[in-house]
């Protein structure tokens, strides 16, 4: 079964997003997602030769839906800022995220969600993988933002990657 299915979240998310794409849903539709499904993660298992191992896929679901809630109060906090707060009361800060996380699928993953959180951007991984540069639109504690940045997301990825 590891043979046919090397990835099978892979496998699972091609089948998904090409259904997507190609936005209708018919059997030769869901057939050719699911032979790409199939034959991608073969082709390339030869490059992933550490894999991350996800320990949880109900972690995973947690993480996502607090992301989800995250980026849609973000996105209020955001136009209050944008719309009715002065210039000149705009705080924006750089903020060194150090990384407890050393998996460059973990890392990856907290990057983009800083990155997709209005109000956030992540800018560089350090040289030696160990921070994060991130760029906050607004903050009066830098040290508040680096302490959520870990506990909210961090934290779950190092149980999700464990």
């Amino acid at each position: 079964m590891k043979r046919i299915f090397p990835h099978p979240l892979l496998s699972l998310t091609l089948l998904i997003v090409w259904t997507l794409l190609v936005n209708k849903i018919t059997l030769g539709n869901l057939l050719l997602g699911g032979v790409l499904g199939i034959v991608i993660p073969i082709l390339t298992a030869a490059y992933w030769p550490d894999r991350a191992i996800v320990k949880s896929p109900l972690r995973v679901a947690a993480y996502i839906l607090i992301v989800v809630w995250d980026i849609i109060m973000a996105s209020i906090t955001v136009a209050r800022i944008v719309l009715f707060m002065r210039r000149d009361k705009v705080r924006s800060q750089w903020i060194t995220v150090p990384l407890d996380v050393t998996s460059p699928e973990a890392i990856t993953v907290l990057a983009g969600t800083i990155t997709m959180t209005p109000g956030t951007l992540t800018a560089l991984l350090s040289a030696d993988a160990g921070s994060l540069l991130v760029h906050c639109l607004h903050t009066d504690d830098p040290e508040a933002e680096v302490a959520g940045i870990k506990s909210r997301y961090e934290a779950r990825l190092k149980e999700i990657f464990a």
